[in-house]
């Protein structure tokens, strides 16, 4: 019989062990006493290095190391929505807030669930089922319905099948050919779940940020970036995501974040009623906590972690939103981890591989047809948080080239107090021609129009504010007077939003399209006015606060309708 491996070596999260024997890239061992969780990354004549997901105080050479056979994964099953997870899916609730050393732990308390089989089934029947067929659903009295699916790899006829009833974690609720299903499966992180097709189709994904929605919008199963120096308001937008956008699971990875930024994400979660169902929004969210007090390797595994939580959820056929807070705290995490193993570095000290990493964290998204065909989707919004906010640097800059949208934060909007700070001379949306073609398949055919018209806008407007700058806004000719005038309008009136009230926290497409096309009725009238003689200085001196009151009055559009026609009718007392 071969010797076990033993520790030989340790340098904060590297851990060396000999012999060997049989250990495999990827696997997972278990380190010491205390039976640290590590993985394999490393082999080299009959030398195994390990990196570890705990602190390695008290690990010294000569304690034993237990290979478990598989790879780093989530134990996936129902009592994940409404949880708080570390980044190896570990509960944290009643935990302290830091992990004590141990082992993998389940991701729940040991409890029975109700399984409800689905209809027809039974094992009198025979029934065929392939990979990703429904199995039944589990009672876990939140607004999702946890479906029991074939897991990828299984398939065959049902020759045992559990009565509706109540189940324990470990117990088999149906025999597919001849393996045991029960309601909990291992998953390995760093593998997409297989699915039978990715979809081409698109439908936007409504964040209710109208900056968004409307210049740069995202589509179900697409990718967004969020970069931003400190203090532009990544975390309250990313917030504001998870709280509005029209997905069914929301996952949000707090990854290397403050402890305190992740508590208050906690409690507003806990607290906030939920648009859709009316119950705690919590109840479909799933949240992963690896804060900046964690272990760095815990943080490097996080991603994996919510992004395979996602596709669980997807795979049931429902649509799932991963946030990722933030993803250059995850770089950093690669990075000391390949300073310690002597990996080459390139630039600014990030590993080679850094690229490739990012590529392969965001092609995960997608909007697919499952193996079940259901259909379902990931969206994946990672924020990029770069020193100095130099967005040239390594993470922003490979980021760019992987994801769909970019969502860009200004300095000087943030600091003007204009929230959300996203520079609509720095963003872009790839999705837009897609999305396009959707609005003008569901009635909306001037949406193309409005979103060109408000960009040429703001784009003529920063032109004509540098100038004006120069030479004195009243030495420009009145037309340009009334670009700049416009431009205001469209950014205190659509595009502003206030995060903390509760009628424009949230914008819903209509009230974003009266809005625009009331700011957009108002510049135009503007423009003739001016015209036909009337002074600029006339037009400027309007009250035009009604309209730009008219977001925090109400959610109804209506309301802005009613503002522009008072507007309009002051606007035409101007003429002689």
């Amino acid at each position: 019989m071969s010797r076990p491996p033993e520790v030989r070596r340790v340098v904060g999260p590297l851990v060396e062990l000999e012999p060997a024997g049989d250990l495999a890239m990827a696997e997972l061992v278990e380190l010491g006493p205390l039976r640290l969780p590590g993985e394999v990354v490393g082999l080299d004549a009959g030398r195994a290095t390990v990196q570890a997901y705990e602190y390695t105080g008290g690990l010294r050479p000569g304690d034993v190391a237990r290979p478990l056979g598989r790879p780093l994964s989530a134990r996936l099953g129902p009592g994940l929505l409404g949880g708080i997870f570390d980044g190896l899916l570990r509960p944290l609730a009643d935990a302290p807030s830091r992990l004590t050393a141990g082992g993998p732990r389940e991701p729940g308390p040991a409890r029975r669930w109700h399984f409800v089989p689905a209809d027809g089934l039974s094992a009198e029947l025979a029934v065929e089922l392939q990979p990703g067929d429904l199995l039944g659903t589990v009672r876990t009295g939140g607004p999702i319905e946890h479906r029991v699916l074939v897991p990828p790899g299984v398939a065959g006829a049902v020759t045992g099948c559990a009565a509706e009833g109540d189940v324990g974690p470990d117990d088999a609720v149906a025999t597919v050919g001849s393996t045991p299903v029960g309601l909990f499966e291992h998953w390995p992180v760093r593998n997409p779940r297989p699915v039978r097709a990715r979809l081409d189709d698109v439908e936007p994904l409504t964040t209710g940020q109208r900056a968004l929605d409307l210049l740069f919008p995202i589509a179900r199963g697409s990718t967004a970036a969020v970069p931003g120096g400190f203090g532009t308001g990544k975390t309250v937008l990313l917030q504001q995501l998870a709280k509005w956008c029209d997905a069914d699971v929301i996952v949000y990875v707090g990854c290397g974040e403050r402890g305190n930024e992740m508590a208050d994400v906690v409690a507003d979660l806990g607290s906030l009623e939920d648009p859709r169902t009316g119950g705690r929004l919590a109840d479909r969210t799933v949240v992963v906590a690896n804060t900046s007090d964690m272990p760095m390797m815990a943080r490097e595994a996080s991603i994996y972690t919510g992004v395979t939580v996602a596709e669980y959820y997807r795979d049931m056929g429902y649509d799932v939103v991963v946030i990722a807070d933030s993803t250059s705290r995850w770089a950093e995490a690669l990075r000391e981890f390949a300073s310690r193993t002597g990996a080459l570095p390139v630039e600014e000290g990030y590993p080679a591989d850094l690229a490739s990493a990012l590529a392969a964290f965001y092609e995960r998204a997608a909007p697919v047809t499952t193996l079940g065909g259901r259909h379902g989707s990931v969206t994946v919004v990672g924020a990029v948080s770069p020193p100095g906010g130099d967005l040239a640097e390594p993470v922003t800059s490979h980021t760019q080239r992987f994801v769909r949208c970019l969502w860009t934060l200004d300095h000087d909007l943030a600091y003007a107090r204009h929230y959300p700070a996203v520079s609509w001379a720095g963003s872009f949306s790839r999705d837009v021609d897609g999305l396009a073609r959707w609005h003008a398949r569901n009635g909306d055919t001037s949406w193309v129009r409005r979103r060109a018209r408000v960009a040429a806008l703001l784009a003529e407007a920063d032109r004509l504010s540098d100038l004006a700058q120069l030479v004195g806004e009243g030495a420009l000719p009145g037309r340009e007077r009334m670009v700049l005038l416009a431009g205001r309008l469209v950014r205190e009136a659509a595009l502003q939003q206030s995060a903390l009230s509760p009628v424009d926290a949230s914008s819903s497409p209509a009230k974003t399209a009266v809005l625009v096309d009331a700011v957009l009725a108002v510049a135009d009238r503007c423009q003739q006015l001016v015209d036909s003689g009337v002074p600029a200085v006339t037009v400027e001196e309007v009250d035009f606060g009604p309209l730009l009151r008219a977001r925090e009055e109400s959610a109804d559009p209506g309301v802005a309708k009613a503002r522009l026609a008072l507007i309009l009718e002051r606007l035409e007392g101007l003429l002689p």
